[in-house]
């Protein structure tokens, strides 16, 4: 850039603008490992010799080892090996005077082309937008400032339009199209980087927007407990009414954790039920529960679909375990110390086929756990008797 100063006219009351120095080349754009001869000349109104200047990039003075004067008002330096610029603005290359007034500047862009965008993936939201997602090829950091344009358009179209709506998050760029989303007809996407340096083009995906519908979470999530059953919860939710008029088959899929732990186990195979019961459990415990949906086949299509987010956790208890709430706890007999041995066995195999939503399972898991606490509360009647008896 130039840098100007301001001086009185003698012969009017007008101000002139004078050129203190220039700088050339002027922003220049650079490979990394490049190398660069600037000079700066000075105006002949400064007065100032070449041999008083000084040079700095980024704030640091350069070495004076890196000039050479050319003539009286000009001073050349040169940097080998550059490196990539410290931001996308670009490096502030200075030639001041010894007071350290600054007389002229320039910036360096340094840096390297964009490589093929990578990872390009697009979903909709109940079939009314899309959005697309990508990453920077390669190394990803160019160092110099990279535009990336989404284009899209119909296959049997030679129209080509541009996304609008962009942002950014780490490594992950994305763009969302709002307006006059096609149904039933396939999209080609693609993504073009272009700096200074360089372009590059990724991939061109096709899609259907039926295929790559997403939803928000189920909404109303409610755990409860199934009576007395200490070891069982139930969960419901609501159906999705985004998606009422689209015919569809909604899947969901349950995950649940213990209160003092992050290790979610996940329930695969719910279908489209709206509610589903958690069977061994844990006695006495508080569980965390989420749920998300999956629209299978809308208008058809055969593609598996995207999963929602999680919904937000729903909690609550088992009941404590009644097999541990008993006053009188009786010593057995040989015979029911047996008789409980394979109930427990039988029982752990139960446990272990009950974790899905399946009916039948449930319903012999219920009918176990039902005789097991009404063996157990009658032995403990016969044992407070016997106890009073006495």
């Amino acid at each position: 850039a130039l840098v100007h100063t301001l001086t009185l006219n003698p012969h009017s009351n007008n101000l002139l603008c004078v050129d203190v120095a220039v700088i050339s080349p002027q922003d220049s754009v650079l490979h990394i490992g490049s190398s660069l001869t600037a000079t700066c000349t000075l105006s002949p109104e400064l007065g100032l010799h070449s041999r008083s200047l000084l040079w700095t990039l980024n704030g640091a003075r350069l070495s004076s080892s890196t000039y050479r004067i050319l003539a009286s008002n000009v001073l050349s330096v040169t940097l080998h090996s550059l490196n990539g610029s410290r931001q996308q603005s670009g490096d502030n290359l200075m030639c001041l005077s010894a007071d350290g007034r600054v007389l002229a500047g320039s910036c360096l862009y340094v840096g390297v082309p964009p490589e093929k965008p990578v990872n390009l993936t697009c979903w909709s939201h109940n079939t009314k937008d899309l959005t697309c997602k990508w990453n920077q090829g390669g190394r990803a950091e160019t160092h110099i400032q990279t535009k990336y344009t989404l284009k899209y358009k119909l296959r049997w179209h030679e129209r080509e339009n541009e996304c609008d709506h962009y942002s950014s998050e780490k490594q992950d760029h994305f763009c969302y199209i709002s307006e006059n989303i096609a149904l039933f007809t396939p999209y080609q996407i693609w993504v073009e980087a272009t700096n200074q340096l360089g372009s590059a083009t990724s991939d061109i995906i096709s899609l259907d927007i039926l295929d790559v519908v997403t939803t928000d979470p189920p909404a109303n999530v409610h755990v409860s407990r199934v009576g007395d059953l200490e070891d069982q919860l139930t969960v419901r939710w609501t159906s999705l009414p985004e998606l009422r008029d689209i015919m569809f088959q909604a899947k969901y899929q349950i995950r649940y954790r213990l209160e003092d732990s992050s290790d979610w186990k996940v329930v695969d195979d719910v279908g489209n039920l709206t509610s589903c019961r958690l069977a061994g459990l844990k006695p006495g415990t508080v569980y965390f529960v989420q749920v998300r949906c999956n629209p299978v086949g809308i208008f058809g299509s055969r593609k598996p679909g995207i999963w929602s987010d999680w919904s937000h956790p729903a909690a609550a208890s088992t009941p404590s375990d009644l097999l541990q709430r008993g006053s009188c706890d009786l010593k057995p007999s040989q015979q029911n110390s047996t008789l409980r041995r394979e109930l427990k066995q039988f029982f752990r195999w139960l446990r272990k086929h009950a974790y899905s939503c399946s009916g039948m399972s449930i319903k012999l898991y219920d009918q176990w756990r039902v005789l097991l606490q009404k063996s157990h509360k009658s032995r403990i009647r016969v044992g407070n008797k016997r106890g009073i008896n006495l």
